[in-house]
C-alpha cells in the first residue's frame, strides 16, 4: 500500500502543472447586483456602463473598481485604454463638449463641440485612439433630428462639425477600419469621409447597424447588421469589401455590444424572465456568459462598453 501511494504521488507531482484560468467576478454598481466575470486573457475588458443618460460609469485605469460619474451622461475608453471620451450632462458658456481624460494621470481637458441647442453625443473612438465622433442632433417639435456628426481631434484638441441633409431620425456615426463614418442609410449603410461628409460607399440593403458599437470584427473583415427582413435569420455578417451578406446566424439576441473577438459576439440574450450577457459564436450557440442582468436593470436602458485588448 506505502509503495502505492508512493507511485501515485510520484506521478502525481510529475504531471505537467496546467494554470488555472481564473475569474474575477466585478460588481457592477447601481445594476441591482450584477456581477461580471472577467478573465486576465479576455480579448475585450468591461470599461464602462450606464443606465440610460441618468447614471454613468467608468472604470479606473488600474483594478477593478467602477466609479460613477455624476457629471456625464456616457463614457468610452479609447483603444489602448488610456484615454477616455464623456459627454457633459450639461452645457458649458452655451456649449455641449467633449470632456477627454487621461486615466493614468487624471488630467481632463474639455474640447467645445456644438452651440446650443444642438447635441453631440454617442462617442466612438477611431482605431487608432486619435480621433472621436459624435452624433449631433437637435430636437424638433419634441423629437430628435439627426443632423451630421462632429469629429474631436483629442490631438489637436479641436472638433469639426459636418452636417448631412435627409438623415434618418435613428442615424448615428462611427468609425470604419479604414478611417470613414459609418450610418444607417434605408436598409442599409453609408459611409462618408469625415473631413466633409462626402458620399464614399453604400452598401445597399444588407441590414441596419447593430449599436453604436463598433459593429466591424477585429480584423475588419466581417460587419454586423441585423438581418434585412426578407430573412428568418435575426443577425447577418456582412463582407465590406464585396458589399453583400457573406453569412446569417440563427440567434435572436436583444442587443449586441460588439465584438469579443473574430469569431464570437457579446450578446445580451434573453434567459428564464431575465438575461444574460454573453459571448455566443458565429453559429449562433453561447460559449460564456459574462453576467446575469436582471429584467428591471435591463429595462432601466443599461448599456456597456468594451475596449479592446489584443
Amino acid at each position: 500500500m506505502i509503495a502505492e501511494i508512493a507511485v501515485a504521488l510520484s506521478l502525481t507531482v510529475s504531471a505537467p502543472a496546467v494554470a488555472p484560468s481564473t475569474q474575477a467576478d466585478l460588481t457592477l454598481p447601481g445594476t441591482g447586483g450584477m456581477k461580471y466575470g472577467e478573465k486576465a486573457d479576455d480579448p475585450v475588458r468591461l470599461t464602462a456602463y450606464g443606465l440610460g443618460t441618468k447614471q454613468t460609469y467608468l472604470r479606473a485605469r488600474t483594478g477593478n473598481a467602477f466609479a460613477r460619474e455624476k457629471s456625464l451622461t456616457e463614457v468610452s475608453v479609447a483603444p489602448g485604454g488610456r484615454l477616455a471620451a464623456g459627454v457633459p450632462a450639461a452645457y458649458r458658456s452655451g456649449y455641449d463638449s467633449l470632456l477627454v481624460t487621461d486615466r493614468t494621470t487624471g488630467e481632463a481637458g474639455r474640447i467645445r463641440t456644438v452651440k446650443k441647442p444642438l447635441t453631440a453625443s454617442y462617442a466612438s473612438w477611431s482605431r487608432d485612439g486619435t480621433k472621436v465622433a459624435l452624433t449631433v442632433e437637435q430636437k424638433v417639435s419634441g423629437k430628435w433630428r439627426v443632423l451630421g456628426f462632429t469629429v474631436v481631434d483629442v490631438v489637436a484638441k479641436a472638433a469639426r462639425t459636418v452636417r448631412i441633409p435627409g438623415l434618418s431620425a435613428d442615424a448615428g456615426f462611427w468609425w470604419s477600419p479604414d478611417g470613414n463614418l459609418v450610418t444607417r442609410h434605408g436598409t442599409g449603410l453609408r459611409l462618408h469621409r469625415p473631413s466633409d461628409g462626402a458620399v464614399m460607399r453604400t452598401l445597399a440593403d444588407v441590414g441596419l447597424p447593430t449599436g453604436p458599437e463598433d459593429a466591424f470584427s477585429p480584423s475588419g473583415k466581417r460587419l454586423a447588421t441585423w438581418c434585412p427582413t426578407r430573412f428568418t435569420e435575426q443577425l447577418c455578417l456582412v463582407d465590406p469589401l464585396a458589399g453583400k451578406i457573406a453569412q446569417r446566424v440563427n440567434v435572436r439576441p436583444e442587443a449586441l455590444f460588439g465584438w469579443w473577438d473574430e469569431s464570437h459576439v457579446i450578446a445580451v440574450m434573453a434567459h428564464q424572465g431575465a438575461y444574460r450577457l454573453s459571448v455566443v459564436d458565429l453559429k449562433g450557440k453561447v460559449t460564456r456568459v459574462l453576467a446575469g442582468v436582471p429584467a428591471k436593470t435591463w429595462a432601466g436602458d443599461l448599456w456597456l462598453s468594451f475596449t479592446r485588448t489584443s
